[in-house]
């Protein structure tokens, strides 16, 4: 970012800016501009400006980058980054391991505490490198191929030992986009229905499985194995209910309340609504997010934040549905704005700016057939 903000004057040219004409920045853009006026019009935009300006970031470096010619670099520094992080991990892993005399995997707090950085953010950069690797891969033989294999290998192995749920379930869905590009879509679209419908065919089956446990057990006392197993889980369900709770009792909100208001009407929820006192104090002293970028839009800058934020996926998916990366890319960030609020971490907003210059550059070869 330094050396970017550093170069950037003297490398940049006017015919760079023409990158920023395309639609989904202009949207992203425009995301920024009104989420300024809403707070400073509303009065808050010193407690909201510690989220505003990590949108300002992720807009940031997608600007900073267009003097660059391509993605190669940033490309390499998100493998690299990725390759980093798990030998870090793995050290760290190895050296509790040995000062504790224990070996646990998934959710043990030995991989907790062994990871570099949170474990969702880790498995969406291990995505992110995986998927990469993959559009790296050339049909022809190449010695980078082997690179790039050994790299997906890697990286899918260490998703899986850290458990990392909402990463695996991405693959799985990228895997799925997948099979609507390239030859004998008509078999990849049959294979692609059969699995969706298997993996609907599933959720039911054990939400079936939870609510029987549930109507067993009057409270939260005793919860199912599969809440009591995931914290994730857990926390995410709590939270998620308290923003319903607040969209009831506020109602429909055209400009929201604010970022900072968002957390304290939620810590007034944890403390009304979770009965477990340990787990409510845990609650209010961490104040949780609503875990869930579009709750948070709406609830801190109402439904034209909201609009505008769904109008820039909807955008972006339509101008890059031909392309399966950028395609890719995006269905990645609707999968963890649906779990956490990217824009609460300055390491999510880095990821957001990624995917907006992945949405940049992959626009060139479009524009580049079309001169043809």
């Amino acid at each position: 970012m330094a050396i970017l903000v550093v170069a950037f004057p003297f490398i940049v040219k006017k015919e760079d800016f023409k990158k920023l004409k395309s639609l989904p920045i202009a949207i992203f853009l425009i995301l920024f501009a009104y989420l300024l006026i809403d707070s400073f019009s509303s009065g808050r935009l010193l407690e909201d400006f510690n989220i505003i300006k990590k949108i300002m970031i992720a807009a940031g470096l997608a600007i900073l980058y267009i003097p660059v010619a391509d993605a190669k670099k940033i490309n390499g520094a998100i493998i690299f980054s990725s390759l980093a992080a798990i030998l870090f991990s793995v050290y760290n892993f190895v050296l509790i391991t040995d000062a504790t005399g224990g070996f646990a995997l998934g959710d043990s707090p030995q991989v907790i505490e062994s990871l570099l950085i949170d474990r969702l953010y880790l498995g969406l950069l291990c995505t992110f490198s995986i998927l990469i690797s993959f559009q790296g891969i050339q049909k022809k033989y190449h010695p980078n191929n082997n690179y790039y294999l050994a790299n997906i290998l890697i990286n899918a192995l260490f998703i899986i030992l850290i458990a990392s749920k909402i990463a695996v379930v991405s693959l799985f869905i990228l895997l799925l986009i997948k099979q609507f590009y390239g030859q004998r879509k008509i078999w990849k679209i049959l294979i692609a229905a059969f699995a969706i419908t298997a993996v609907v065919g599933l959720f039911f089956v054990i939400r079936n499985e939870q609510s029987i446990q549930s109507s067993q057990k009057e409270n939260l006392k005793n919860p199912p194995a599969f809440i009591e197993n995931s914290m994730t889980y857990e926390l995410r369900a709590v939270v998620w209910n308290c923003a319903q709770t607040i969209i009831n009792e506020d109602g429909f909100t055209l400009t929201g309340i604010g970022f900072d208001a968002t957390k304290d009407e939620l810590v007034a929820c944890y403390k009304t609504q979770i009965s477990d006192i340990e787990k409510s104090e845990k609650f209010v002293s961490k104040r949780y997010n609503t875990h869930n970028q579009f709750l948070d839009f709406y609830l801190s800058a109402g439904f034209i934040a909201l609009f505008i934020f769904l109008a820039f996926v909807v955008v972006s998916f339509i101008t890059n549905r031909k392309q399966f990366f950028p395609t890719a890319m995006l269905a990645i960030l609707l999968m963890y704005c649906m779990v956490e609020n990217l824009f609460h971490r300055q390491i999510g907003a880095y990821y957001v700016g990624f995917i907006l210059i992945v949405l940049i550059t992959s626009a060139k070869p479009a524009e580049n057939n079309s001169l043809k």
